[in-house]
């Protein structure tokens, strides 16, 4: 009974911090963005005022209804300024908004025009979500056995450090070449490529679409400059295939930092005893996983070095013991062929 009351209080707590930091960040949103929506409608007003008395001819209801218009096109991605030439469905530009469709990216830069297509996009997403979420699961586990799982087992046997201080120290590296390589280098080769980008704006497009967030007020290709980007159908693809890629390196860094024994005991505060149970079986099933991986890794040492074998047993022994493994080591006093070592 105490256990389940202090998981309740615990999680009523969260509940009340999480609508606490949702305030205040709505609270600090309002503070900073609502006074250059006041200045950015008065310039908008006073421009209006200043086309209308240049251009006596023009109308305001006209005007007014000359902009309706073009603001709705333009919601639907379709725009009377720049190059008249540049389409919003050609092959390419279709196929980055399928990815941004099933990845829930989501910018709303270009949406359905048509009742069928809107009709498409539904049955479409709502196969293709799924579908994308278990490619990026699969993915993600097949990923994270080679950078995460293998590094972990091999270091943790070669150095003897404890596998939750290792696993932090391996989290922060992936967490920084992950940020370095899909972050900060993709941020200034944008600024190269878009001419009204600065590197803030830059980086916080990359930041926005790798957490899927899509708020669609930047998006790459849409202005392009013709000397800067003389290909720009390459240039979306290549967009849509960093963004794929990226999205996929960021779960891993996630799932890594998931699987972190702090984490485990800092989500056992949450859970109720049948979950705590549950995630405790799974644990032990990824024990015995890890396990066989060590059995495995001793088998193939045994191959590569046919002069020696180790101790299978005890060394499965030290592994199991207390969850953790011991430093590799060869078995003394055992023969080969009748001859001892």
């Amino acid at each position: 009974y105490y256990h389940c009351f202090r998981s309740s209080l615990n999680f009523g707590l969260l509940v009340v911090a999480y609508i606490l930091y949702l305030i205040v960040g709505a609270a600090i949103f309002s503070a900073i963005e609502l006074p250059y929506e006041e200045a950015l409608r008065q310039k908008l007003k006073a421009d209006l005022r200043d086309f209308l008395r240049n251009n006596s001819c023009v109308s305001d209801a006209r005007l007014e209804k000359l902009l309706a218009r073009a603001l709705e096109a333009s919601n639907y991605g379709v725009s009377i300024l720049g190059n008249d030439t540049q389409r919003s469905w050609d092959f390419v530009s279709s196929l980055f908004f399928t990815s941004t469709v099933l990845t829930t990216t989501g910018y709303g830069h270009t949406v359905p025009l048509s009742d069928g297509g809107k009709a498409f996009c539904i049955f479409y997403s709502l196969l293709g979500i799924p579908v994308t979420l278990f490619f990026l699961s699969a993915a993600v586990q097949r990923i994270m056995s080679v950078v995460t799982r293998r590094p972990l087992s091999y270091f943790h046997r070669r150095w003897a450090m404890s596998k939750s201080h290792l696993g932090v120290i391996h989290a922060a590296f992936l967490a920084f070449i992950t940020t370095l390589t899909f972050v900060i280098i993709p941020a200034w080769i944008f600024v190269a490529f878009e001419k009204d980008w600065n590197f803030l704006e830059a980086l916080y497009f990359c930041f926005i679409s790798l957490t899927t967030i899509g708020l669609g007020d930047y998006v790459p290709g849409e202005t392009p400059n013709k000397d800067l980007n003389p290909h720009p159908h390459l240039y979306r693809l290549a967009i849509t295939v960093y963004l794929l890629l990226g999205l996929v390196c960021v779960l891993v860094v996630l799932e890594t930092c998931w699987e972190l024994p702090q984490m485990k005991r800092l989500r056992h505060r949450f859970y109720e005893k049948n979950l705590r149970e549950l995630d405790s079986e799974t644990t032990n099933i990824i024990d015995r996983d890890q396990l066989s991986d060590q059995l495995a890794d001793t088998a193939d040492h045994v191959i590569d070095h046919p002069a020696t074998i180790p101790s299978v047993s005890e060394q499965a022994a030290s592994i199991r013991q207390n969850g953790k493994a011991a430093p590799y080591t060869l078995a003394s006093g055992s023969a080969l062929n009748g001859k001892p070592r």
